[in-house]
């Protein structure tokens, strides 16, 4: 699927400098995810006391059911926009221009769908409504993201990290200033909206000021149609991700109620903060497996093992400490009124493993051009999530979830890939890593 790449467009991947490059983007990455995980963990953490469980769970509740939509508004086009970029710049205009109109009107009709959907399930609900159709709302600027794809290339991220970071640093302080003036649920969902409109405003600024202009980006039908052949896998895998990450929050909502969403979402804040270090890793070193693809299989399967047996090192590293601590850690961050999520946080926690080596993953999917089996492996962790959520959240409520959330990360990312011949490669090399064995 991959086109051969020029060989002037991959120097920079293979002399000293282009790792140097590799090394600070990915240094750019960490500094920003760290960034949120901590100030963003202090202040949701200090949102979720103020909210209380029931509120909290509500806007939990809201993001999740946002969140099922989101693969319309991002329309699978992050990693093959990049990829096309890398393989023919001079192109970039239209691939450019292209992928943002595609993601605008996703935008909307992620907003359309949302919003439609959640009245016909809760229509006497008007707080619920007025959540999700705000919520909704920041998907539309998402299409600045096409901003990003261009410095993600170009192995440049630090100019997404500094315009994204001023507006979550800007938004925190209304945050911290909202909960000073006891301001309602509503004025939070804005919040949402208002970063990611301030992060694209940022990223057009920095795309200006790097000397790009907006006036050169063209729409090609043609373009379109082969980004959107290339990811109308990723968009349903998008999907199907979402829903085996959220779903288990809904269907919380709809059979418990908000406040066991409240619990087991703050559980899965603490679990699912450190999903940034796999997804930092791989954005910046996917352009050298790409290119290695096309010049070495040796170094191509070389740079895929070293990846994953690095996300099962980390991932493990995290799990640990995080199973035998949750109770202090719950109590401590959140108060009393959250202490059950310390059960919930002890399972859930471990669905970072798979989590880790299904992302370490997606880029040999990309290269070997299975990104339709890569669908297929995550519906099968979707429906397996549904189903053993409908059996144990009535009686297990969070803990419940969480079980349902680690056994289906473990086939979606892992197990379901020794069911097909073609995935089967992948699959030795996930075992090996898993165990630690070269």
């Amino acid at each position: 699927m991959l086109s051969k790449f020029k060989l002037q467009q991959l120097s920079l991947l293979k002399s000293r400098s282009g790792l140097r490059a590799i090394i600070t983007n990915t240094g750019w990455l960490f500094a920003d995810r760290i960034l949120r995980m901590g100030v963003g963990l202090i202040v949701g953490v200090w949102v979720a006391r103020y909210l209380g469980v029931h509120q909290y769970g509500l806007f939990n509740y809201a993001t999740a059911f946002v969140a099922l939509f989101s693969s319309f508004a991002t329309l699978g086009l992050d990693n093959v926009v990049v990829r096309d970029i890398v393989h023919d710049v001079s192109h970039k205009e239209k691939i450019l221009g292209t992928s943002f109109w595609l993601k605008l009107f996703g935008g909307v009709s992620c907003l359309l769908l949302a919003v439609s959907t959640i009245y016909v399930l809760r229509h006497d609900d008007k707080m619920t409504i007025w959540l999700v159709a705000i919520l909704g709302t920041a998907g539309i600027f998402q299409a600045f993201d096409t901003i990003d794809f261009w410095f993600q290339s170009q192995v440049q991220s630090k100019y997404t990290v500094v315009a994204k970071n001023t507006a979550f640093i800007i938004t925190t302080l209304i945050k911290i200033a909202l909960i000073q003036m006891q301001a309602s649920l509503i004025a939070f969902a804005w919040m949402t909206v208002v970063e990611i409109g301030l992060g694209a405003m940022g990223l057009a600024i920095a795309y200006n000021i790097k000397g790009y202009s907006f006036r050169l980006w063209r729409w090609s039908f043609p373009v379109a149609k082969t980004l959107l052949k290339d990811s109308w896998p990723l968009i349903l895998s998008g999907l199907t991700i979402m829903i085996y990450m959220r779903i288990d929050q809904i269907m919380l909502g709809e059979i418990i109620g908000d406040g066991a969403v409240g619990i087991y979402s703050a559980a899965s804040r603490i679990s699912e903060v450190w999903y940034f270090i796999p997804t930092a890793i791989v954005s910046s070193v996917s352009p050298t497996i790409f290119a290695a693809k096309q010049n070495n299989e040796e170094v191509y399967y070389q740079r895929i093992k070293q990846l994953l047996g690095l996300m099962v090192l980390i991932s493990i590293a995290i799990a640990l400490p995080m199973s035998f601590l949750s109770g202090s850690i719950i109590t401590m961050l959140f108060g009393n009124d959250y202490a059950p999520a310390a059960g919930i946080l002890s399972i859930h926690i471990w669905a970072s493993l798979f989590v880790f080596i299904g992302v370490g993953t997606s880029p040999w999917f990309i290269a070997e051009g299975l990104t339709h089996l890569s669908l297929r492996r995550t519906l099968v962790g979707a429906i397996i999530n549904v189903v053993l959520n409908l059996f144990l959240i009535p009686t297990y409520a969070g803990v419940g979830a969480a079980i349902a959330t680690v056994i289906s990360y473990a086939f979606g990312s892992f197990l379901v890939n020794a069911m097909h011949p073609k995935t089967q490669k992948i699959f030795n090399i996930q075992i090996k890593s898993i165990f630690i064995l070269k």
